[in-house]
């Protein structure tokens, strides 16, 4: 059986979606068999992330009773499974979130990680998705506002009995007036699993023409390197940087490229 974890922030645009989804395909990437479900009934948008959002049957649909939780499975990018939420708000209506608990035991047996992406904020169907869930991931800034709100977001899981297993801390800059990390774990009573840095290349990902989530497009930058550790921990895996490694390898073969094609004009500058 595998491990159903819901990612809760309490707050929105603290980057939970895209933590969701290159988490899930770091895990995938690990060898992991990894299913992203988009538990955002009402304001889906990890379909648009994984630029999938053309698929046909949806979440909506399966909680509608009009098709299996089999037929709304996708493969989605990096190795993942995914199944999206749908994009009707005539179909959100009558929808029954209280529904999705009998879909993520469909999946539990099928895969070794499930993650819900869940709503910001503690209304009935983030509720809905953390009480189908076994475990809670926190997702939070390192700001007061946004850890207020992920503390809120820990006691309402306690009390429908998922059990709140760490903190990423999203967005990290490094600069005057953030929490720290030691005061996050104090404040929350949970271990950091991971600090993910400001990355530009994150942000950049969504502004390509083809849009890719940066763990399939860049999984060298800080960002994708500190997600893939944080995959490492939650998996129990040793921490491998083989992306980093290339990443640094690749810049240092350009380097040498370079040199070797000044090389030859400086020796025969030498010779005349």
């Amino acid at each position: 059986m595998g491990r159903v974890i819901a990612l809760v922030s309490g707050k929105g645009g603290v980057g939970k979606t895209t933590i969701t989804a290159n988490l899930g395909i770091a895990l995938a990437k690990r060898g992991l068999s990894v299913c992203l479900l988009d538990a955002d009934i009402a304001m889906a948008n990890l379909s648009l992330l994984l630029n999938m959002q053309n698929s046909p049957i949806t979440l909506h649909d399966v909680l509608l009773g009009e098709a299996t939780p089999n037929d709304a499975i996708y493969d989605g990018p990096g190795g993942v499974k995914f199944m999206p939420s749908g994009l009707s708000l005539e179909n959100y209506r009558r929808v029954d979130s209280e529904r999705l608990q009998v879909v993520v035991d469909a999946l539990k047996p099928q895969f070794d990680f499930v993650l819900l992406d869940c709503a910001a904020g503690i209304e009935k169907n983030v509720l809905a998705a953390i009480s189908a869930s076994d475990e809670v991931l926190l997702i939070t800034m390192p700001t007061s506002p946004s850890i207020a709100d992920v503390l809120k977001a820990k006691i309402t899981a306690q009390r429908l009995g998922a059990k709140p297993i760490g903190v990423i801390i999203n967005f990290v800059r490094e600069e005057k007036g953030e929490i720290r990390k030691d005061d996050v774990m104090k404040m929350l009573e949970l271990p950091v699993i991971a600090t993910v840095p400001y990355d530009d290349e994150v942000r950049r990902s969504f502004m390509q023409e083809t849009i890719m989530p940066v763990m399939v497009r860049k999984p060298g930058t800080p960002a994708a390197i500190a997600i893939q550790r944080a995959a490492a921990k939650l998996a129990g895996l040793p921490v491998k940087i083989e992306e980093e490694k290339n990443f640094l390898g690749g810049f240092l073969s350009s380097l040498l490229s370079i040199f070797k094609k000044k090389q030859p004009k400086k020796i025969e500058e030498e010779q005349a």
